[in-house]
């Protein structure tokens, strides 16, 4: 199985749907694709910083803003099955659906993720990922990607969250960061991963 995070910063890019529609193609029954937030989280950065709420109620409002992406996304592909359970996801795989996984608060809460920006979809992925024991993640990226650069690197020019590289360095898992012009990455990645 395969945890494929798409980032809130592809909805700029007329690319997505072709994310999305290789995963229906290719990914029924060994894929969970994990939402960024996207425009929905900025506007929860820009109101908190305006309004100064507290970043536990700004978590909840991010959290909601990866389920409002799991939303579009099923809204461009109808193929995409919504789960927001994690125990349910791997009984949708397993009827060959293609998981789009929109988190419940009460279920991060529970496994003690951090209400911080430092946590973003990004660590939220690593750590769908380590529930489910997925083979690999595949992190998709709009920014410019540094070659050969560490995910401590990645975190300093913001590619990934600040808690990303800790959490994968205390979680171990097989991670690929690519491109959004990628997309032959996944495909090698699911022939590789049958």
């Amino acid at each position: 199985m395969i945890v494929l995070k798409l980032g809130g910063s592809l909805l700029s890019s007329s690319i997505l749907p072709q994310w999305l529609h290789l995963a229906v193609k290719e990914g029924k029954g060994r894929l969970v694709i994990v939402p960024g937030g996207g425009v929905f989280a900025d506007q929860v950065r820009s109101t908190q910083k305006k309004w100064q709420y507290d970043d536990q109620t700004a978590h909840y409002m991010a959290i909601l803003a990866m389920q409002q992406m799991a939303l579009l996304f099923k809204g461009l592909c109808p193929d995409l099955c919504i789960v927001n359970q994690v125990a349910a996801i791997r009984p949708a795989l397993d009827k060959q659906a293609l998981v789009v996984w929109s988190p419940l608060a009460t279920e991060l809460d529970s496994g003690k993720i951090k209400a911080s920006w430092e946590v973003t979809s990004d660590t939220l992925a690593a750590w769908l990922a380590t529930q489910l024991s997925a083979d690999q993640l595949m992190l998709v990226k709009s920014a410019q990607l540094p070659e050969n650069a560490t995910l401590q690197q990645l975190s300093e020019h913001n590619i990934v969250d600040q808690a990303f590289a800790d959490f994968v360095q205390y979680n171990p898992i097989r991670l690929d960061c690519v491109s959004l012009t990628q997309t032959y990455a996944l495909s090698a990645s699911l022939k590789k991963n049958v």
